[in-house]
């Protein structure tokens, strides 16, 4: 019995994806540099130093580490899709060889966001053993399932967000993306304070609430710190759901004109 055409795209798109993972496994050393370094030390600067040193309160390390943890998940799968696909659609058109596969070019964008936030969430489990060992943190086993989806969700909004910024940056202009784009994301995502203690800040919460990281981390603190006053999980997973759609939209959309030229 012959192949559907739906059984070959299926194969076709485990096949490109298996391939991307197994690349990942050959890059482990310079993978794992770019995903924890930074995150490592914002830990243990104002996790480990500046509580010994008497500069944040004791719990700060229970509202940091589920930020920290969102944030290395959902900025880990965006420069994952992003920098990929600046190189694929180079000069050198390394995407050709996707787009000649047996499978539709939409699947080609899905299976670039797919593979992106596998290695956010990657990046965002890394993360807990190393904030266990620096902070003194204890979290609810009965939040890490959930948790554990949030991460999921928020990686793969990540990665959408990856999608569009990597279908509509120019690889000259690499460099002043990472500037203007990724330190504003990693500093109004709300992954260092949280969301509702702005108050006193209503234009700046105003703006970290625009940030889909925001409800990554706030999502994270709902399920592993609940004493600790945060957006509604409801709320966060709707926009958090709402960000892989609507960013995952508007990057397969550049992703098609961006194939076609």
């Amino acid at each position: 019995m012959s192949a559907t055409p739906a059984s070959v795209s299926i194969r076709t798109f485990r096949a490109i994806l298996w391939r991307d993972v197994f690349v990942t496994g050959s890059e482990m050393p310079s993978f794992l540099a770019q995903v924890l370094i930074q995150p490592f030390f914002i830990l243990f600067i104002f996790g480990k130093v500046l509580g010994d040193i008497g500069f944040v309160q004791g719990d700060f390390a229970a509202v940091l580490l589920p930020g920290i943890v969102a944030m290395n998940g959902f900025l880990g799968a965006l420069q994952n899709t992003t920098l990929p696909l600046v190189l694929d659609f180079s000069w050198t058109r390394e995407i050709e060889d996707r787009l000649l596969a047996p499978i539709p070019i939409p699947l080609v964008a899905v299976e670039k966001m797919v593979f992106g936030g596998l290695r956010g969430l990657l990046a965002a489990i890394l993360m807990v053993p190393i904030g266990f060992l620096l902070l003194d943190v204890t979290w609810p086993v009965a939040g890490l399932p959930m948790a554990f989806l949030v991460i999921c969700l928020g990686s793969l909004a990540g990665a959408a967000v990856g999608m569009v910024i990597g279908t509509s940056v120019p690889p000259r202009r690499i460099n002043i993306m990472f500037a203007v784009i990724l330190t504003p994301l990693l500093f109004t995502g709300s992954s260092q304070f949280p969301w509702q203690a702005l108050d006193q800040t209503r234009w700046f919460q105003v703006v970290c609430a625009l940030n889909p990281l925001t409800y990554v981390s706030e999502g994270m603190r709902a399920v592993l710190a609940p004493d600790v006053p945060h957006i509604p999980l409801g709320v966060c997973l709707l926009v958090i759901v709402a960000s892989i759609v609507g960013f995952g939209a508007l990057g397969m959309k550049g992703f098609m004109r961006r194939a076609l030229d």
